[in-house]
């Protein structure tokens, strides 16, 4: 009897992690798909017009609300 207790447990368990995992696949939270400054990720670079090099945007996004990191 608590051999079947414990199959019937870890079959919950199992399909409990695997139902929380294809949730999440599914319908990703927004803070997997932006940065905390709101840049997506996976945004490619941009060209500074002034050098011709690249930028991230993320670099751009800090630069302009003021900080230095």
């Amino acid at each position: 009897m608590a051999r079947l207790l414990m199959r019937v447990y870890l079959a919950l368990a199992v399909t409990a992690c695997l139902w929380g995992l294809f949730r999440l696949y599914e319908h990703p939270l927004q803070s997997m798909k932006v940065t905390r400054d709101g840049v997506p990720y996976f945004t490619p670079p941009v060209i500074d017009p002034a050098t011709g090099q690249t930028v991230s945007v993320e670099t751009l996004v800090r630069h302009y609300k003021g900080e230095t990191k």
